[in-house]
């Protein structure tokens, strides 16, 4: 494998000295491109008390494309669907070199805070969270204490 891009060891150096508050970022041991995430789900939300496990990959032209994200852990949110990958607008079309992968993972952790069920992945979540929301809530907490607590 090629020497990583001095962008992705500064990165990773500032995710290792500066952690992210309720986000975990490790480095795999076999491949310093990839990351075992674990994001906590944020307080006063469906997801409060859970620990999400994502991985987050740096292809080889990052960071002039977006990194792969997506969620292991199980979660009922409209803008993830059941493969955990995620609806984010800088995961797509409004990524920039500028953004970092701190960026990225204060952004889903932002999506966990405020689900959009106006630009959904999974639609049946969106589509309860748009007609009944409490009862999305209930599904939501109860896949956060089901599959993101004591595991």
């Amino acid at each position: 494998m090629a020497a990583l891009p001095r962008r992705i060891i500064k990165e990773t150096q500032r995710l290792m000295q500066e952690p992210v508050p309720g986000i975990s970022a490790v480095p795999s041991e076999t491949n310093a491109r990839y990351f075992h995430v674990i994001v906590t789900g944020p307080e006063d939300s469906p997801f409060e008390g859970g620990l999400f496990k994502l991985e987050l990959f740096l292809p080889e032209d990052y960071p002039m494309s977006a990194p792969k994200v997506r969620f292991i852990t199980k979660i009922y949110h409209p803008n993830i669907d059941r493969l955990g990958r995620i609806c984010l607008d800088i995961l797509k079309d409004k990524w920039s070199p500028a953004l970092q992968i701190r960026t990225v993972l204060l952004s889903i952790q932002a999506l966990l805070s405020a689900p959009n069920p106006d630009d959904p992945l999974a639609n049946d979540v969106a589509e309860l969270w748009k007609v009944n929301e409490s009862e999305a809530i209930r599904n939501a907490k109860e896949w956060t204490r089901r599959y993101a607590m004591d595991n």
